[in-house]
């Protein structure tokens, strides 16, 4: 009997589009559906299989847009819903599936419900985590949970009862214990599923239900996604599992299917693969991938811890690299590197006297990917990867915009780095991002963007760009259907394995490294690599024998 063809998200390559940052098809210097919709060529030429566009319904924009105040609608300066189902319609088209991010761990406090809340209606209030404080006059806030941006987890309202933001007070926590909370949510997942929506990533998936009583953590240390649920009662709460598995029964009753990926910060891969049982989602972000140093053996251990948790409950694992809350890859990979793996914030704050050396990130990032394309199940692509840009750390501190750089007393300049505007041309700010020329973008692009453009990037073979392309090209006949990863034995600064008949091997050493005679290099991330591997490249090679 054949081998049924895996479905699409099992293999597919997912392109994420921060829609603020994009392309501004309006000419305010905002990304916006508009643009979005101009572009879908250029991600059909790309080659990716799907896009996750990050949050763009109606918001008050206190954390980019992951703070909603209505879920069934647009962002009036993104565009309109019906300009977004246009959006959907032309991606499908062109062969482009389309996911979207929903937000259900907290509203915003302009959302009509947390409006209710406020006015002090019960009800409404118990949608929410709404609570006494404590102390003799009810002063002190009802636990010592500390927010994820810095400072308490808490705010007291005018009637002297407290409510929980894990993020910003901007963000109020839903009580996901309250039937008409789960019930809203499935029918917002059915109202963008009717609307043609491939599927969603499910923000913060790990934090909807909190334990029973909301009690004090073990430490008051500032917050942190990268908890156990033994360490936060905020995190990985067992009860979360009940709700996904309504979500998936909401899925399951479209055709063609619909599918979900988590952001799903947990202690271990043994406790991921619980979100990937088949009654509930489909995938999740493999995050230690994303936090791996430049290291072999680090690379190895991760990559097989990773494939053998998904596999035992028959999930494909899920590679990232980057997005849009961590630093681009190119400027994590161009510092000293650790022998560990390393926490979100570790690479924007630990290397304050280290200078980046970005050529050196660049040729480092390019070969990440190779390896990334090369691994068995989904791959993520955040959007400028494809151009090798590097985080923008000099931004400004009057222009940052994320709730990090205010909420943590000016001390973590948070994640507006990775979150310019793209350059499209090689002529002038803004770079072909906005429609007219000269428009200022809503955070500053650097003087040099143009020559990391697009159009800068089309006229060069070997840029990052091209090497996308191509690799992209060639995984869907070398890499999406090969088997399991076999791991060779060659130097221990090399990650080397094989699937199927064919091999990817990356150095992260300092040595040249001898490459095997009887094979072809199909792609390598460095331009001239024939029989010998240099550091800080990665190769893709067919096994048989070399062609002169």
């Amino acid at each position: 009997m054949p081998v049924p063809s895996p479905s699409w998200w099992q293999t597919a390559v997912v392109y994420q589009v921060y829609i603020r940052s994009f392309a501004d098809g309006s000419g305010d210097g905002i990304g916006d559906v508009q643009g979005l919709r101009q572009r879908l060529p250029y991600l059909a030429e790309l080659g990716v299989d799907a896009i996750w566009i990050n949050p763009w319904y109606p918001s008050p924009m206190a954390d980019a847009g992951y703070d909603v105040a209505d879920y069934r609608d647009i962002e009036p300066s993104y565009g309109t819903l019906d300009e977004a189902q246009a959006a959907i319609a032309e991606a499908h088209t062109l062969g482009i599936k389309v996911l979207l991010d929903i937000v259900p761990n907290h509203t915003s406090d302009q959302h009509a419900w947390f409006r209710a809340a406020l006015s002090g209606q019960p009800q409404a209030r118990a949608r929410y985590h709404v609570r006494p404080g404590r102390g003799a006059g009810g002063e002190l806030p009802p636990n010592n949970w500390q927010s994820i941006f810095g400072g308490p987890a808490w705010t007291r309202l005018p009637d002297g009862d407290w409510y929980l933001h894990l993020f910003a007070p901007g963000q109020p926590d839903l009580n996901w214990e309250h039937p008409e909370v789960r019930a809203e949510f499935e029918d917002i997942l059915a109202f963008w599923f009717d609307r043609g929506v491939d599927g969603f990533r499910i923000d913060v998936a790990h934090g909807l239900v909190k334990k029973a009583g909301l009690p004090d953590t073990v430490s008051a240390a500032p917050g942190s996604l990268v908890e156990s649920n033994e360490g936060h009662p905020a995190w990985d709460q067992d009860g979360v599992h009940e709700i996904y598995r309504g979500w998936r029964a909401v899925a399951d009753r479209y055709a063609p299917e619909r599918i979900f990926i988590a952001e799903a910060w947990v202690g271990s891969n043994e406790r991921l693969a619980r979100y990937l049982r088949p009654d509930e989602l489909h995938t999740a972000f493999q995050f230690d991938f994303l936090r791996t140093p430049w290291r072999a053996e680090v690379m190895r251990a991760v990559i097989d811890d990773a494939i053998g948790a998904a596999a035992t409950v028959g999930a494909p694992p899920t590679w990232v690299l980057s997005n849009h809350d961590v630093t681009r890859t190119v400027t994590r990979f161009a510092r000293s590197q650790p022998e560990h793996l390393v926490g979100t914030d570790w690479e924007r704050n630990r290397w304050a006297d280290e200078d980046p050396d970005h050529a050196l990130g660049r040729k480092r990032a390019r070969a990440a990917a190779l390896v990334q394309l090369a691994l068995p199940g989904t791959a993520y692509v955040y959007q400028g990867e494809e151009l090798a840009l590097e985080e923008i750390e000099d931004l400004p501190d009057d222009v940052r915009q994320d709730p990090t750089w205010a909420q943590s007393g000016f001390t973590d300049v948070g994640r507006d780095g990775c979150r310019i505007p793209l350059p499209w041309t090689d002529t002038a700010p803004p770079y072909g991002f906005a429609a007219e020329s000269g428009s200022a973008t809503w955070l500053p692009q650097p003087a040099h963007w143009g020559e990391h453009s697009v159009e800068a990037q089309e006229r060069d073979p070997d840029s990052t760009l091209n090497l996308y392309r191509a690799a992209l090209a060639l995984r869907r006949t070398m890499w999406r259907d090969a088997g399991d990863v076999k791991w060779l034995t060659v130097a221990p600064d090399v990650a080397a394995f094989e699937r199927g008949g064919a091999q990817c091997w990356v150095n992260t050493g300092d040595a040249d490294v001898a490459l095997p005679d009887v094979a072809t290099v199909a792609l390598a991330s460095a331009p001239g690599v024939d029989r010998v591997l240099p550091p800080d490249c990665a190769v893709w090679l067919h096994s048989g024998t070399p062609t002169d």
